[in-house]
């Protein structure tokens, strides 16, 4: 079966930065949306971000969770067919297990994930 792959995952001291990266097992379209989830032991997948496969009128179409706050920023290249997610003064609650997922066609593509862990 054909998946979106992750990769950057890793252990990362409390205020520190760490870059995913997702490479879609597709092409990035206009009606692509890219996104990562994360979950936490014990807790339900929540979102983090989105971003739409096309940028219009300089507006690249992301979403954020309301823990963000300003702290992650998703981005695409699509030459690349990747997606990042650039996440700084990062928390112990932090921690989890990072999904990639590719949005296309009605159809939802989950990567195996990436595991942050967030030290105090």
């Amino acid at each position: 079966q054909v998946q979106p792959v992750e990769s950057g995952g890793g252990l990362v001291q409390a205020g520190g930065s760490l870059t995913l990266s997702c490479v879609a097992s597709r092409s990035i379209l206009s009606s692509t949306t890219m996104g990562w989830y994360r979950q936490a032991p014990g807790k339900q997948r929540e979102l983090v971000a989105t971003i739409a496969g096309a940028t219009i009128a300089g507006n690249m179409g992301t979403k954020y969770g309301d823990f963000v706050k300003g702290r992650f920023t998703i981005s695409k290249d699509k030459d690349k067919r990747t997606v990042y997610l650039q996440m700084s003064s990062l928390k112990p609650e932090d921690t989890g297990l990072y999904y990639c997922l590719e949005r296309q066609g009605g159809y939802e593509y989950w990567g195996q994930g990436t595991q942050v862990t967030v030290s105090q």
